[in-house]
């Protein structure tokens, strides 16, 4: 079985370091993107197998980042999990119509997210 590729897009470093920790731990191999535009350029060279996405972020937000990577057929399989501080109804749903898999509010429980990423790439990508 080939080891799954993360991308965590993410410009909070003490998100990013913990949750690079524990994805490490878990098997995957995990990169990382600090701002929008380098999520893509990785998005585009990687073809990450699941994106955990911060919604704002410099230079593109998440839900710009999202959208790009949805209109590229390359990564038709890449599933995004969308994060964010914002945890309304209307950032959940422009999240979900951009076409973000899941998305969790912060601040989140690290098991909790771990579980979900297992989860999201067990199903996959209709």
């Amino acid at each position: 079985m080939t080891q799954k590729k993360i991308l965590i897009a993410d410009d909070e470093p003490n998100i990013v370091i913990s949750l690079e920790f524990l994805l490490q731990r878990e098997g995957y191999a995990v990169s990382v993107a600090r701002d929008g535009q380098q999520a893509l350029d990785a998005s585009a060279r990687e073809a990450p197998d699941l994106v955990l996405l911060d919604v704002m972020m410099p230079l593109k937000t998440g839900f710009e980042v999202c959208a790009s990577v949805r209109a590229d057929p390359a990564l038709a399989h890449t599933r995004i999990l969308m994060l964010s501080a914002k945890g309304r109804d209307t950032d959940l749903a422009k999240g979900m119509a951009l076409g973000a898999d899941a998305y969790m509010t912060k601040p989140f429980a690290t098991r909790e997210l771990v579980a979900k990423v297992a989860t999201m790439l067990a199903q996959e990508r209709a």
